[in-house]
């Protein structure tokens, strides 16, 4: 009796270990949770202790949603364009039809790109640089409908044109905020690539408010970089997070070869959206500015002006009556900061400004001999108002519609008179290839101003014997026609 006695109270002993075993590891098998009793609803109120680094999602990131959320509305933009060729004085049958200033005829020539809807009702964004100087522009939907777009207007200097479409129920890609977009974070790029429709490629955000410094074009630059892949055909395409929302209009890339290779870049949202709203309203961009000439900040100058870091836009110089110095900016001062905007670069400072409108007052602080000064700037259009600027259509002449050139042409291209080209259609200047945003400079050997000098040089229309002027790339042309 008495063994059995000990046996039982072992197996006794033995069982109420592992029960309370089993609970205790029940227990300890969870400690990032807070104890809940579903039955009473009673919580056990002290948390457990976790530590604070970030915890990293298992497995890849998923860009279904945002693919198939975006991809219906980005489409595909055909231009036709006439392009004149090179000199052909060399070409001896060129020389004797057409004698000294012989050049190759003009010729149609086929552009592709990629453009975003951005309302049901047919509203495209895509580049300037996709439709400048096009004849006819073309958009085809994911679904294979083709339709004739009509340019609302187009903006060089942020290089975003508007395209419109008949059509309703489009689907539509929404606006995000290229602000909050953070390094590291994961995009997508839309858009058609070597005519390959509806192709979507991934990548990170690698840099914000980057310059490209490219030659002879667009002022402003505060590029989004992205390993995304782009090739020829992405300009004008979408750059959407994972929520699919619009964060930016891819438009370039770096390469030695011409095809992608690392790097790509688009325009930000925040500022696409600035220059849309005003392209749809007023048919050209409103630009205010604050009237300073700047460059980055370097170890030299933050030392010389006591600066606490190398951040920062310098003013090398202000222009007169400008809006900077009527709120007493100075040359030498350096912007640190618009509003509650921290600004460390030049391209900062563009894409910050390029949000507003002339009239708008911001609050610019800048450091001068190391301490720091908040003032209130009106800004102002380029012809020194707070006034809505609207676009001139001009006056038809030789087929084309020209606007006498502004202070900004003459200062840029360095000539003190001409007219601009608006709008090419069928005509001799059409026929020669010129395009719209090119500068006439003299007509039958005399200078013109505007289209009534056009038509008293030309005896209204009915003899040209010269043409000369310049392209809005910059490049000079000379016609001369043998009668």
């Amino acid at each position: 009796m008495k063994i059995k006695s000990i046996i039982t109270t072992v197996l006794i002993t033995v069982f109420g270990a592992v029960i309370t075993l089993f609970i205790y590891t029940r227990l300890i098998d969870r400690p990032d949770q807070n104890l809940i009793d579903q039955d009473n609803g009673s919580i056990d109120r002290t948390p457990p202790v976790t530590l604070t680094s970030m915890q990293v999602q298992e497995g890849p990131v998923d860009l279904t949603y945002a693919a198939e959320l975006t991809v219906h509305a980005v489409v595909h933009v055909r231009v036709r364009s006439t392009v004149t060729g090179e000199d052909e004085t060399d070409n001896p049958l060129y020389q004797f039809f057409y004698g000294n200033n012989a050049r190759s005829q003009p010729r149609k020539v086929t552009g592709f790109g990629s453009g975003v809807i951005i309302s049901a009702d047919g509203y495209i964004i895509t580049n300037n640089h996709v439709v400048e100087g096009a004849d006819s522009i073309q958009v085809t939907l994911n679904n294979n409908k083709t339709y004739i777009a009509k340019l609302v207007g187009r903006d060089p200097d942020t290089d975003i044109a508007l395209l419109k479409i008949k059509e309703e129920n489009l689907p539509f890609i929404k606006y995000g905020d290229s602000d909050k977009l953070r390094l590291g974070e994961w995009v997508l790029a839309v858009g058609n690539p070597f005519n390959l429709t509806s192709t979507v490629t991934a990548g990170i955000i690698s840099a914000k408010g980057r310059n490209l410094d490219m030659e002879g074009s667009y002022k402003i630059e505060s590029f989004i970089q992205t390993d995304a892949a782009l090739n020829m055909g992405n300009s004008g395409g979408a750059l959407v997070n994972t929520k699919g929302e619009l964060v930016g209009i891819t438009s370039a890339i770096i390469s030695p070869t011409g095809t992608y290779s690392g790097n790509s870049f688009a325009i930000p949202v925040n500022i696409v959206k600035k220059a849309v709203n005003d392209l749809r309203q007023y048919g050209r961009v409103q630009r205010a500015i604050i009237g300073i000439n700047i460059q980055e900040v370097t170890s030299d100058i933050a030392d010389r002006e006591k600066l606490k870091d190398v951040s920062g836009v310098y003013i090398a110089s202000v222009n007169s009556g400008g809006p900077a110095e009527e709120a007493g900016i100075r040359a030498k001062d350096v912007i640190v900061k618009i509003d509650d905007v921290k600004i460390a670069t030049p391209a900062q400072l563009q894409e910050t400004i390029s949000e507003h409108h002339p009239g708008d007052k911001v609050k610019v602080t800048y450091s001068r001999d190391g301490r720091e000064n908040t003032v209130s700037v009106v800004l102002k259009n380029i012809s020194g108002s707070t006034n809505v600027v609207l676009e001139s259509t001009g006056e038809t002449v030789l087929g084309a519609k020209v606007v006498p050139i502004t202070s900004q042409d003459k200062k840029k291209y360095d000539i003190n008179h001409g007219v601009k080209v608006t709008d090419v259609s069928e005509g001799i200047l059409k026929q020669i290839g010129v395009r719209a945003g090119a500068i006439i400079t003299s007509i039958n050997d005399k200078n013109v101003n505007n289209a009534s000098d056009i038509r008293e040089a030309t005896t209204d229309g009915e003899v040209v014997n010269s043409i000369e002027g310049i392209q809005s790339n910059g490049t000079v042309f000379s016609f001369k026609f043998r009668r």
